[in-house]
């Protein structure tokens, strides 16, 4: 169980210590680190769901010979679906966002909180889901797999950190409270992981489309919320090699610790 909590905690972990950057930076991120760190959270959410979650969903369903691919597609479009309604329902502005862009009453912060939040969540599922199927001896998933996911995660919450807790620094507000908001959107990753957990006997006999949902929720992330912060700078080319290395560091982890 002890082991349970070690991999749960571990992205969150990562979370907090992004949000600790209000104690080391001034009162901003330039355009070149945040399209930096966006670049790098976005190359190892693609590579997660490729290497940690979809390529175990096939080998999973590979008694379904030539139709294997189907609890992966499924699966996946459901993930992209759920993450796309989520985004419509929940008040949030997008991390690239003016305050211009804002129509709502909610404040700029709050919503950027939600955001930052929203983002996260389909992170926690696929920690959570990992979890359920090496707590149940799946012979694809093993507790290094699980850990190694975690761990690459929590390398790619680091920036996210930065990217919340920064920008509510230069709006005036005192460190200690930007450190406090900056971590707590990351607290709804270890929820998330688990009531996955806690639901483990609903989920086991469909993890194939499970896997695979958390794959297409993150990839989901990543074409709406990261790319753009990528690409919308004149810094584009520095997140497209940070993109390659986080992508390069999480298929490294995966391989070498799975």
């Amino acid at each position: 169980m002890a082991s349970i909590w070690q991999v749960i905690i571990i992205p969150f972990m990562g979370t907090s210590l992004g949000a600790a950057c209000v104690y080391f930076f001034k009162d901003s991120i330039g355009a070149r680190l945040r399209s930096a760190f966006a670049g790098f959270a976005a190359g190892v959410m693609v590579a997660a769901s490729f290497f940690s979650l979809i390529l175990p969903s096939l080998e999973m369903s590979s008694d379904m010979g030539k139709l294997r691919f189907i609890p992966a597609v499924v699966g996946f479009g459901f993930g992209m679906f759920f993450i796309l309604f989520l985004d419509l329902v929940v008040p949030h502005t997008h991390l690239d966002s003016s305050e211009e862009g804002i129509k709502s009453g909610l404040k700029r912060t709050t919503k950027l909180i939600f955001a930052v939040t929203l983002h996260n969540l389909p992170e926690g599922m696929a920690v959570g889901i990992i979890c359920i199927g090496w707590l149940h001896g799946n012979e694809k998933i093993s507790f290094m797999g699980a850990l190694a996911l975690a761990i690459g995660i929590a390398i790619q919450n680091f920036p996210e950190g930065a990217i919340v807790s920064m920008p509510l620094l230069s709006e005036g507000l005192p460190k200690w409270k930007t450190f406090v908001y900056g971590t707590l959107s990351g607290i709804v990753e270890p929820i998330g992981a688990l009531l996955m957990v806690a639901a483990s006997g609903i989920f086991l006999p469909i993890m194939p489309y499970l896997l695979s949902f958390a794959a297409g929720a993150m990839i989901y992330v990543v074409v709406e919320e990261l790319i753009p912060e990528i690409i919308e700078t004149t810094h584009s080319n520095t997140g497209t090699l940070c993109f390659a290395t986080g992508f390069m560091l999480m298929m490294a982890l995966d391989v070498g610790l799975g």
